[in-house]
């Protein structure tokens, strides 16, 4: 079986001054950031990889996607746009992917294959300009491509609206527990820019206080 990618831990260049930032600003910051000061953001460090592993982990659970991913990443010695569409759609399939996530994976590999996604200019595009070239991929969302923009590309200034986590942070952080509607949440964040990322990930620990890698 081949092995999963490694998570390497990474620290953004910004997160120092970020926390510096959100802890002056923001009551709920200045009491969350020192709770949580030994951990900061994880990466796998392959955009194809980290786009096909949330792919493969939609409306599933975390302990059934890396089943299924460890019998997909068993396919191929290496994941890559090429690998993937050399392999037999029955092999995927008895791996345990649906035949939608199939043709989801097929469609990003053909994507990164064919270079629709400009990987070596991200660095020079806006965060809008991102999501608006990976939601052209079928399988990903703007919560995905949201996701990929904070864990993969480290922007540091992305408010995830659609997540509910985030949502359900600011509720019990801010509102206690009330609902919150998501011009509430905006509201909230106003004063976390520009490290909105970097206030998310907080409220997420909050509420996990183990971190995720996408």
């Amino acid at each position: 079986m081949s092995p999963a990618l490694p998570i390497i831990q990474v620290t953004p260049p910004y997160w120092d001054e970020a926390c510096k930032h959100l802890m002056k600003k923001d009551r709920v910051m200045r009491r969350l950031i020192p709770k949580f000061s030994d951990v900061c953001l994880e990466t796998r460090g392959d955009a194809f990889v980290t786009l096909a592993r949330s792919i493969v982990g939609q409306q599933i659970s975390v302990k059934a996607a890396q089943t299924i991913w460890d019998r997909f990443a068993a396919l191929n010695k290496k994941i890559t746009p090429v690998s993937v569409l050399k392999l037999k759609i029955d092999d995927m399939r008895t791996a345990g992917l649906s035949a939608r996530k199939v043709e989801y994976l097929v469609d990003l590999a053909i994507h990164f294959d064919g270079k629709s996604v400009h990987v070596k200019e991200w660095s020079q595009m806006t965060d809008d300009d991102i999501i608006e070239e990976l939601i052209a991929i079928r399988g990903i969302g703007r919560w995905t491509a949201e996701m990929f923009l904070i864990f993969h590309l480290m922007r540091p200034n992305v408010l995830p609206l659609d997540d509910v986590g985030l949502i359900n942070g600011i509720s019990r952080n801010y509102f206690s527990g009330e609902a919150v509607s998501r011009s509430e949440a905006r509201e909230v964040a106003q004063a976390w820019a520009p490290y909105c990322s970097v206030a998310t990930w907080y409220i997420w620990r909050s509420l996990d206080p183990v971190p995720v890698a996408y």
